[in-house]
């Protein structure tokens, strides 16, 4: 599961730069290229990336493949792995803090 998490964390962080109001082609190809890496992929989609994110660099637009690759990855991952790159909290453990309130205490 920790390979998962930081997968999750890379595209988080993909997401966050491509969303965000510094949307910098590096950091872009920077997180591709790692999440390329961590899920071992073959050398021919490694190239087909590259050359993708070098297209993207000219055009300075980002190619529809790379973004395709990336929403490919996201739903592969474990939902579990993704919450908690995410810092998201299941609704269990929210609802269990909630026990120790009494109306007395309002």
């Amino acid at each position: 599961m920790g390979g998962e998490v930081y997968q999750a964390q890379v595209l988080r962080n993909f997401f966050d730069t491509i969303t965000g109001p510094d949307r910098n082609l590096t950091r872009i190809f920077m997180c591709v290229v790692s999440l390329a890496k961590l899920r071992m992929e073959p050398p021919e989609t490694m190239a087909r990336l590259m050359d993708q994110l070098r297209k993207s660099q000219q055009h300075r637009e980002l190619s529809v493949d790379v973004l395709d690759y990336m929403c490919s990855c996201a739903s592969e991952i474990d939902l579990v792995s993704v919450q908690t790159a995410f810092g998201v909290k299941e609704v269990r453990e929210i609802a269990e803090s909630f026990d120790g309130i009494s109306i007395d205490s309002f």
